[in-house]
């Protein structure tokens, strides 16, 4: 069946040949097992960098939203822990005012909570404490669940909020998870050992050096490299086994969800013209995942150049990884292979 996605194949090799980025990994099958992944370029564009393999490890960035803060969002709430509708208020105390009174946890989730997309607050700003006051005093851009617009500051608060409810640090509730797509490794803190086969990033001015093995978003850097947002590390092959227990759970009860829970948190809500579940995003034809996917697929992306796509009508995942932002995140080329890759890969099962 390999020769099926040759053409995927070919475009991975046009993406590095075009230096829209020095690395790219594909894994793609369903709920059984990986069908096929491959893996193109090197972890830079040094003549002499260690060519990219399956062993890789990238910065996930903003798939840390769903494979992580959804994901244990969705733990709390079985465990009766956390609730969809408890008010911000009702975990950070900070969080006042008239205009934002019924902002929920599902408001977050659903980046229909009024808050502003992003702003630089590592300038100002260093651990929780410091965000936390900066982020539930900031003014809202629109009133609460009148619209959508992708917030990496509620996805911070959320992450404060799951610390509340589970009594316990990110780090250590997503420990677990990881175990379940073990021995792949995912992690906020990537070990040593692993530093020579993680793709590197950006060339940070901010921070005056190449980041490799560092948190490339600089707010979840200031956080301490795990946030709710941003700050997971981890393979393709970890990434496509976490798709694998989302399979399985939407068919029955696991230890990553009840079946229920997550049926709710991949459905698109009812927020005017958005096109987001909770913490996932669903289908557009327009979006990363291409055309051919069915409309029901849901995923995410991240801004180093990761994604994950899972459609359940076919029972099938799509995990892409790679490091776009090296040396600089100005180079934005990778964005316009991604939809091309996704519809090769559909066009290899059949669809």
């Amino acid at each position: 069946m390999t020769e099926k996605f040759d053409g995927v194949r070919a475009l991975l090799r046009q993406a590095v040949a075009s230096r829209a980025t020095p690395a790219v990994a594909i894994e793609t099958g369903d709920a059984s097992g990986a069908v096929w992944r491959d893996v193109a370029g090197a972890l830079t564009y040094e003549p002499d960098a260690p060519p990219a393999s399956d062993a890789t490890i990238f910065d996930l960035a903003s798939l840390t939203k769903v494979i992580c803060s959804a994901t244990l969002a969705m733990q709390a709430i079985d465990a009766g822990r956390l609730g969809l509708e408890d008010p911000v208020a009702r975990w950070l105390p900070a969080w006042r005012g008239a205009d934002r009174i019924g902002v929920t946890v599902a408001d977050l989730l659903a980046h229909a909570s009024g808050l502003t997309a992003y702003l630089p607050l590592y300038r100002n700003c260093s651990g929780r404490v410091e965000f936390e006051h900066a982020i539930c005093e900031l003014p809202l851009e629109y009133a609460p669940r009148t619209r959508s617009i992708y917030s990496d500051l509620g996805f911070i608060l959320l992450g404060f909020i799951l610390e509340e409810a589970q009594g316990a640090r990110l780090i250590d509730q997503f420990a677990p998870i990881a175990g379940l797509v073990a021995p792949e490794p995912i992690a906020f803190a990537p070990p040593s050992a692993g530093r020579e086969r993680t793709a590197p990033t950006e060339v940070d001015p901010w921070r005056g050096r190449l980041l490799v093995a560092e948190v490339h978003d600089e707010n979840a850097w200031a956080l301490g490299g795990a946030a709710g947002h941003a700050g997971l590390f981890g393979t393709v092959g970890a990434a496509g086994g976490f798709a694998r227990i989302v399979l399985r759970t939407l068919r029955s009860d696991s230890a990553l969800a009840r079946r229920h829970t997550l049926q709710n948190f991949v459905e698109k809500t009812d927020v005017p013209s958005s096109s987001r579940a909770l913490g996932w995003d669903t289908m557009l034809p327009t979006s990363s995942c291409g055309r051919r996917i069915s409309e029901r697929a849901f995923g995410h992306t991240g801004f180093t150049g990761t994604s994950l796509w899972i459609d359940p009508d076919r029972g099938i995942y799509v995990a892409l990884l790679a490091n776009r932002v090296h040396p600089t995140r100005d180079n934005e080329a990778f964005k316009a292979f991604r939809p091309r890759i996704h519809d090769e890969v559909m066009k290899a099962w059949g669809f």
